[in-house]
């Protein structure tokens, strides 16, 4: 199983972010839409071995963490209104500090990037960090952290200092070309391609 945990520095904890202005109203939505579906899927499917989990840190609840769960997930088309969707319904439920199910492959909770870290050991992509087609097909890890538009806050880079951190080339790139850029990697390594 793959996973992916996505900051969302400005997202909307609000349920009725407009589906009309993801960008805007949803604060920026539309990025972690993108990198749900660069997560999730393949060109006629979904993938079954992901998990993408978005931590949205926008007003008015921060600390509401969406999980995606691609061999569960249903309904869920690729474009950005239809996964935003999915989202709202996973902030319109209660929740607590356990994931609760909003529908089948969605999941919602409450929790920061520290509680995160203490339930599963992530690698960090960043462009700062060590190429990863340098690393060994026994060392690639199988859980990835990565930030939305924004770089990562003082906090978060306190919190991730001890993290491995892993590089995908020499330019900067969107999150949802980075987790592209990464399957397409893990792919090639699993078939035997490189």
């Amino acid at each position: 199983m793959i996973s992916f945990l996505i900051i969302g520095h400005t997202a909307s904890t609000d349920a009725s972010f407009s589906l009309n202005d993801l960008p805007g109203a949803g604060g920026r939505m539309d990025l972690l839409c993108r990198a749900i579906g660069s997560s999730l899927f393949l060109s006629h499917g979904i993938r079954q071995n992901i998990t993408c989990d978005i931590l949205l840190l926008g007003q008015p609840h921060p600390g509401r963490i969406i999980r995606f769960s691609g061999n569960e997930i249903r309904n869920l088309s690729p474009d950005e209104r239809n996964i935003a969707s999915f989202i709202k319904k996973g902030l319109a439920i209660p929740a607590g500090k356990k994931f609760r199910e909003a529908g089948p492959g969605l999941s919602c909770r409450t929790g920061t990037l520290a509680d995160m870290l203490t339930e599963q050991k992530y690698a960090v992509l960043d462009e700062s960090g060590i190429d990863i087609r340098k690393v060994p097909d026994e060392d690639l890890p199988k859980n990835f952290l990565l930030s939305d538009n924004q770089n990562f806050s003082d906090d978060e880079k306190n919190c991730t200092a001890h993290l491995p951190c892993f590089s995908l080339g020499p330019a900067i790139v969107h999150a949802d070309h980075a987790i592209t850029l990464l399957l397409n990697e893990i792919d090639r390594r699993e078939s035997g391609w490189i």
